[in-house]
Order: C-alpha cells, then sequence, then structure tokens
C-alpha cells in the first residue's frame, strides 16, 4: 500500500475530468498537491474544495520557457501525474493540421518537457513516482483517431522506455490507460462510446492503478481486452474488422 499523507504531487491537467476527480481522492488521502492546468480559475476552485493542501501553478504545457519556470516554482516532488490531453475525433479524410498538431504537442511533446524537467531530479534523489495517462487508443491505429491516437501511442512508448531505463532505481514509473471517460472532450464525439465512465470511476481505477506495483494497467478490464487482443491480429485481419466501423478510446 502506498502512503499518500504528506507527500507531494504535481498534476498537470488537473482542472478537468479524470485529473479533477483524481485530485480529490488524493486530497482525502492526506497528499499534498500541486495543481496544473491553463485556467487559473478552475485551478482555484478546485483547490477552494479540496480537503487537503493544494498549490496552484497555471501552466501552458506548450510554452518549454513556461515548463522550466513552474518546474523551479514547484520545486521537490514525490510525484508526478500526467493526465494533460487535448482531442478532436478527426479522419484523415477531413484532416485539421492545427488540431493534430495541437493534441501531439500536448499529448506527447508536453510530456516530454514537462517530465524533462522533474525527472532528472528524481534520478538525482534516486527517488521519485512517474504517472502516465496513455489511452486504449494507444495500443493500434483506429479509425477517425488521427493526431489523438499516435500522441498516445508516442506517449506509451515513451513510458515504456523511461521504465527500461529506470527499473530497479528508486524512480518508479507507471503507465495507467483508459477507455472512454465522460468529459468535454469525449462530448465531442458523435459516434457510440461502449463501456464510458464518468470521472470519478475512471479516478477510482486509477488510484487503484496507483497503489499497486504494477507498471501498466487497462481499464475498463473488458474493453481493454479487445484493444489488447487486437494487437495479435494479422494487418489485413485487423483493418478488416476495425477499418470501418471501429471505434477508438479517448482519455
Amino acid at each position: 500500500m502506498r502512503h499518500w499523507a504528506g507527500r507531494r504531487y504535481w498534476l498537470l491537467g488537473a482542472s478537468e475530468g479524470l485529473g479533477r476527480a483524481l485530485a480529490g481522492k488524493l486530497s482525502r488521502r492526506g497528499a499534498h498537491l500541486v495543481l496544473s492546468a491553463r485556467s487559473a480559475e478552475r485551478l482555484q476552485e478546485l483547490a477552494d474544495i479540496l480537503p487537503g493542501p493544494a498549490d496552484c501553478v497555471p501552466l501552458d504545457i506548450r510554452d518549454r520557457d513556461a515548463v522550466v519556470a513552474a518546474a523551479k516554482a514547484v520545486g521537490e516532488i514525490d510525484g508526478i501525474v500526467f493526465l494533460a490531453g487535448a482531442y478532436w475525433p478527426m479522419r484523415a479524410q477531413a484532416w485539421d493540421v492545427a488540431q493534430a498538431e495541437t493534441m501531439i504537442d500536448v499529448n506527447l511533446t508536453g510530456a516530454v518537457r514537462v517530465l524533462g524537467a522533474v525527472v532528472p531530479g528524481f534520478v538525482a534523489r534516486g527517488r521519485g513516482h512517474v504517472v502516465i495517462v496513455g489511452s486504449l487508443a494507444g495500443f493500434r491505429g483506429l479509425p477517425g483517431a488521427i493526431g489523438y491516437a499516435a500522441s498516445k501511442a508516442g506517449l506509451m512508448h515513451l513510458a515504456e522506455d523511461m521504465r527500461a531505463d529506470l527499473h530497479r532505481t528508486g524512480v518508479e514509473v507507471q503507465l495507467v490507460n483508459p477507455g472512454f471517460i465522460r468529459t468535454r472532450l469525449t462530448d465531442r464525439n458523435d459516434f457510440e462510446m461502449p463501456f464510458i465512465m464518468e470521472p470519478d470511476e475512471a479516478a477510482r481505477h486509477m488510484l487503484e492503478a496507483m497503489e499497486s506495483c504494477r507498471f501498466q494497467s487497462n481499464f475498463p478490464r473488458l474493453f481493454s481486452w479487445l484493444f489488447r487482443s487486437a494487437q495479435f491480429l494479422p494487418a489485413p485481419l485487423y483493418f478488416r474488422l476495425f477499418g470501418a466501423r471501429g471505434a477508438h478510446a479517448e482519455s
């Protein structure tokens, strides 16, 4: 069982959805939170209702200089949870370069910026906890997922790379891959979203994953089996099954 009382955790993407729900659960367990997102107002609204201490550090993770300054302002922490995400449904037939760039810049390059400012400190101290939120959408190519699925696949690979480098050190890396979560982002979808979860339910799964010793956790479990098993299908069969009518997961 992980001990949360008095531990400082920096949550990126804390103002809405899964990040907001997770902040409540961690705060109730005694964690001292540092909350980041672009909206200072939404962060302060969250900090005001949390039972435990919380500092607000508004941040646009697309700005490298702002990330470096924020990491210095945050100071020494015990853990970091990367939940920041951008999403629009997009097919190759209706490519929006600006939106695709934003998804990759926030979901993947943003993580590189933030982790690059934090992980070296963890390595130097020989301890730290890194939690990265991927997506079931990152396991294999999907229709309507231009930009988003690619960014999540890269993010999941980044987590694996970090795990490989930091295995058996004092720096622990975990990857959590949710399916559909009901948020302002999934409200953009006009297709059926199987096994969709409310943010509080998803946060419960995520906290359970963070309290475990597992590197990778995928949920909802039954839905995740579909994505994991699809990795083993030959490409012709996979695209015959999923290319025309598949749905994709959004975290």
